[in-house]
């Protein structure tokens, strides 16, 4: 179970980190990315790590650098 609610979250951002702007300009889904990220650490699944590695994916997306 905890391992599928992981896996879905993770799918979720994901989706978000790779779906069109036109929905959210990119300072909103800059901000949504790390919202889902804190939201994950905080639930307990992922660890510190993943989180970082998350923010660092959420800036690349902000920059254009992914």
């Amino acid at each position: 179970m905890f391992d599928q609610q992981k896996k879905q979250s993770l799918a979720a951002w994901r989706k978000l980190a790779t779906q069109s702007q036109m929905r959210l300009d990119p300072e909103e889904q800059y901000d949504e990315l790390l919202k889902a990220a804190d939201e994950m650490e905080e639930q307990g699944l992922i660890t510190s790590a993943e989180w970082r590695q998350l923010v660092r994916d959420a800036g690349s997306v902000f920059t254009g650098t992914q």
